[in-house]
């Protein structure tokens, strides 16, 4: 499954952003769907994911804040984020997780400032 993600850019704390990852294969037929961010000099971590049944899960930092959902008529899995804070800098990728296999998106930037 190759994956794009998009979205990215400087917002100011307290700003919104919404990141994009298209799929080439159907998103409703992709078993997980995950969004991780790599801030700098940190670990990847996993932001938020959503099942191919709709269940979504969400780091706690994020809670209240972040959305992730599927679009199915674009094809894309999306990332909703609000009330952004500094914490939230990074780069954002998408992660596709299928039987036997997974893919990742090229990452997607956002900075955010005070």
């Amino acid at each position: 499954v190759q994956l794009q993600a998009s979205g990215g850019g400087m917002v100011q704390a307290g700003g919104s952003l919404k990141l994009s990852c298209a799929a080439w294969r159907k998103i409703e037929n992709i078993n997980l769907l995950e969004w991780h961010r790599q801030a700098p000099g940190k670990q990847r971590e996993l932001v938020a994911s959503i099942t191919m049944g709709g269940r979504t899960h969400y780091r706690d930092s994020v809670k209240g804040r972040f959305t992730i959902s599927r679009d199915i008529a674009n094809n894309t899995v999306d990332l909703h984020m609000n009330d952004l804070i500094l914490e939230d800098t990074g780069v954002y990728y998408c992660h596709a997780v299928l039987i036997g296999s997974d893919s990742w998106g090229q990452g997607t930037l956002v900075t955010v400032s005070s």
